[in-house]
């Protein structure tokens, strides 16, 4: 066994590796790791190190990738799966250190910590410029309770802050356990806060997550903390509602373009607090994600026993024909059902019909589950990882087969809010996923490329309105498919009707708000599949 170093790893995760006198244990560098290739079984990286499919084409034996670190932006999952390499890395292993670093930039704001200093070191006594304020009593709104938000909430908790938080993929027991007082949506958390906190992962949702409009929602004084992603913030909005003095500060770790250049107009507000994204980097976050990548490896190699792994372990040829489409199809639906869904989730129940229900379906429920996970989560959801994710989060995860004779073999997904359930079904057509019941209504569409769905009142008009906004907008319709109810609920109540319109491009917010500007309308999501 070859386990190829390719960056620094602390010393106690290569004992554990010179532990196994068999093993030839390469210390290398990200100049000169690329000779070792070949022969290797194992890789270990950090961030310099890109491991993309020409790297991977000179490593025909490599069993798996191991990252020390969280992030895996420097290795190509796709190719590495394709390659049938496992790749795992070490989540929360600097939490703590992003949860002391948030904590500290919350006390540097409160006390003006930073600024003092400056101003002592000047010759300067200025103790009536810098009265601070104490965090106890004070309301802090923690938006995302990954590994970081939750060990945010153990330490605010010590302050005597009240907490509330936002996640819409942890259940509110889940949230409740760790301290916080009560889940809210974005809009209460903007307008209840004295310190925001964020700790989410980008993705189109929540780039620009604070914005103009999110500042305006805010109290006046409100204090902002931001160890996550640079992204996350609108830098022009800040400036001006910390120049405004609707936000009386900021802490910052992280920039959107790093490091930040000169002439930001942010960097010379006298009530910013900004590091150069050093929230994990501390002498114990090192040696434990050091320390953990080399558990992870050595566990692998010798059990087989992925931890902490974030791509798909490679299926045999027979394994993939057979049940590849369906867990593709699994994936994609529970991703339509959380994308129309509304609430905080609590539970998934996959129900299996046909012939696939007599296979192991472990890998379809885990791809159903990865699919709700899946949209948003910094740290990727699949099939060797997404129960773990979901019993974190304290969702139930329920299993059941039916015999029907239409449809033999297809997946039912329902998905449990604390605002009600959503069901999707769907099954393989021509080695397609396809949609075909939405809450049981009967509606056949691609699960792929640009979607949206409609629940409307099935009145006259509606279907023509449809059409006219998308027109208006220069949008092309590709495909449409419309459902109704069989029956009405009431003599006075109209038929529910149901829609999936495919696009030729992304249907803009701005034009699911003008959809439902429609009366008749009662909801219109945008779905993307990106391949």
């Amino acid at each position: 066994m070859k386990i190829l170093i390719a960056e620094p790893v602390s010393s106690a995760g290569l004992d554990l590796f010179k532990a196994h006198p068999s093993w030839e244990v390469v210390v290398s560098n990200p100049k000169e790791y690329l000779e070792h290739l070949p022969t290797a079984d194992a890789l270990l990286v950090r961030s310099a190190v890109k491991v993309n499919k020409d790297v991977l084409a000179k490593a025909p034996k490599l069993r798996v990738i191991g990252r020390a670190g969280v992030g895996v932006d420097n290795v190509d999952l796709k190719e590495a799966t394709a390659a049938g390499v496992l790749v795992m890395n070490t989540p929360g292993g600097n939490a703590i250190s992003v949860a002391e670093h948030t904590v500290g930039l919350m006390l540097g704001l409160a006390r003006s910590i930073p600024q003092a200093s400056v101003s002592t070191k000047s010759g300067k006594w200025e103790k009536k410029k810098f009265l601070g304020s104490e965090l106890r009593g004070k309301t802090l709104g923690v938006i995302g309770l990954g590994s970081a938000g939750r060990e945010v909430v153990k330490r605010a908790k010590s302050f005597e802050m009240k907490i509330i938080a936002h996640d819409p993929y942890v259940s509110t027991q889940a949230a409740a356990d760790v301290g916080v007082e009560k889940l809210v949506d974005l809009s209460t958390l903007y307008a209840q806060s004295d310190y925001i906190t964020l700790h989410m992962a980008l993705t189109p949702e929540t780039e620009n997550l604070l914005s103009a409009a999110a500042f305006a929602q805010m109290k006046d004084g409100v204090r902002i903390v931001n160890v996550a992603r640079g992204e996350l913030i609108d830098g022009e909005a800040l400036n001006a509602a910390i120049a405004s003095g609707k936000v009386a500060g900021a802490g910052l770790d992280v920039f959107r373009k790093e490091p930040p250049a000169p002439e930001n107009p942010l960097l010379a507000q006298e009530n910013l607090i900004a590091t150069p994204h050093i929230g994990g980097s501390t002498e114990e976050a090192q040696e434990i994600v050091g320390l953990r990548i080399s558990q992870q490896v050595i566990e692998y190699l010798i059990t087989g026993i992925a931890i902490n792994a974030v791509n798909m372990p490679a299926l045999s040829p027979d394994q993939y024909k057979a049940l590849g489409p369906y867990v593709d199809l699994a994936e994609r639906l529970g991703n339509f059902a959380a994308h129309v869904s509304t609430g905080n989730p609590s539970s998934v129940r996959i129900t299996y019909f046909g012939k696939i229900a007599d296979s192991n379906t472990n890998l379809l429920r885990n791809g159903a589950v990865a699919g709700v996970l899946n949209r948003s989560l910094s740290r990727k959801a699949n099939l060797v990882n997404a129960l773990q994710l979901a019993t974190d989060r304290g969702w139930t995860i329920q299993e059941r087969n039916e015999k029907r004779i239409s449809h033999a073999d297809t997946i039912r997904i329902e998905l449990d809010s604390d605002s009600g359930t959503t069901t999707v079904e769907g099954a393989v057509v021509l080695d397609k996923p396809r949609l075909v019941q939405v809450d049981g209504i009967y509606c056949e569409a691609p699960l792929a490329g640009h979607l949206t769905f409609l629940k409307n009142e099935d009145v006259p008009g509606v279907i023509g309105y449809l059409g006219n906004v998308m027109g208006r907008n220069g949008i092309n319709i590709a495909n449409f498919s419309l459902g109704r109810q069989d029956l009405t609920p009431s003599e006075d109540t109209p038929l529910e009707a149901v829609s999936v319109i495919e696009t030729d491009q992304v249907v803009p917010d701005a034009v699911l708000v003008e959809l439902l500007k429609n009366t008749a309308v009662r909801m219109a999501r945008s779905v993307e599949f990106t391949n």
